[in-house]
């Protein structure tokens, strides 16, 4: 079946630090802030080019947060769903407003990271040191709060050509400006199934509770969550133009369609048996007319 890959407006997704300038010098002089804006003809190409179904490239390496060299293989194929975050650690703004906001949203979910699912966070930034990812993930876990999940988030680190590699294949479009010497990149995390296939793209800072537990579990393909939460999927559908999981009218009312046909079927199974009940009776009672 042929996959179709969305596009979602950059305006969306663009850095907040780069758009502050913009808009105090809009209202102070608005010529001024357009041509500020007609100056950075780069801001077009930050854009996010959904992959969806496309696996990933598990051979690109990195170095993890303790030096070691491994592969993005490493953390697939072991049964569960992984959350890809591409961001750089020295990043003002941003960066960690996505990764509080997941972090935010994850901790109140009964799933955990490690035994249901993985994080892995890869710096966009080649010149990021293995100390710095080090210690952005001593402090994430322990604003996480929760025990047992050390092995389920990890930063990694890694060359241009391999980064370049990974953010082509998942639609990650982003620059360098040499002026103020930052990256100007998309909001956004990703949602991927144990193999390493793109599952579902998650924009903004916040990310709401539900939207992360569906996101999961159908990344799962339902081997992790309560039955509940596999019925939630059933009832709910992600919806690019909302950015979140939305009710399924249609599968809302099968599923209604199902449950009055059950109750008809109950009511009449009531009736059958009421009906059965007093014709054996009448039996039983002419039965014990002939024989007196």
């Amino acid at each position: 079946m042929m996959q179709f890959r969305k596009t979602y407006p950059v305006s969306k997704f663009i850095l907040l630090g780069l758009f502050m300038p913009v808009l105090l010098l809009s209202a102070w002089s608005p010529s001024l802030a357009q041509q500020v804006r007609n100056d950075i003809p780069e801001l077009k190409r930050i854009n996010v080019r959904e992959h969806l179904g496309d696996h990933i490239p598990l051979y690109t390496a990195f170095t993890d947060d303790s030096g070691r060299t491994v592969t993005l293989g490493d953390y697939f194929n072991h049964g569960k769903p992984v959350i890809l975050i591409l961001a750089y650690y020295t990043c003002p703004m941003l960066c960690n407003l996505v990764m509080n906001g997941l972090s935010d949203g994850l901790k109140q979910l009964e799933l955990l990271p490690g035994r249901d699912f993985q994080i892995v966070t890869i710096s966009i930034d080649p010149r990021d040191p293995v100390s710095l990812a080090a210690a952005k993930r001593k402090n994430y876990l322990a604003n996480y709060g929760r025990e047992g999940i050390e092995s389920g988030w990890r930063f990694l680190v890694g060359t241009q050509d391999q980064i370049a590699i990974l953010a082509d294949s998942v639609g990650f479009e982003y620059y360098y400006d040499k002026e103020t010497e930052q990256y100007a990149h998309p909001a956004v995390v990703m949602v991927l199934t144990p193999d390493g296939r793109m599952s579902r793209y998650l924009y903004g800072i916040t990310f709401r509770k539900n939207d992360l537990k569906l996101a999961l579990v159908e990344a799962s393909e339902g081997k992790i969550g309560t039955v509940f939460d596999k019925f939630l999927l059933y009832c709910y559908h992600y919806d690019p133009d909302s950015k979140g999981y939305v009710l399924f009218a249609a599968n809302l009312m099968k599923l209604g369609g199902a449950v009055t046909l059950l109750l008809a079927a109950v009511i009449l199974t009531i009736f059958w048996l009421k009906e059965k009940r007093r014709k054996y009776g009448q039996l039983m009672t002419l039965i014990v007319q002939v024989l007196i």
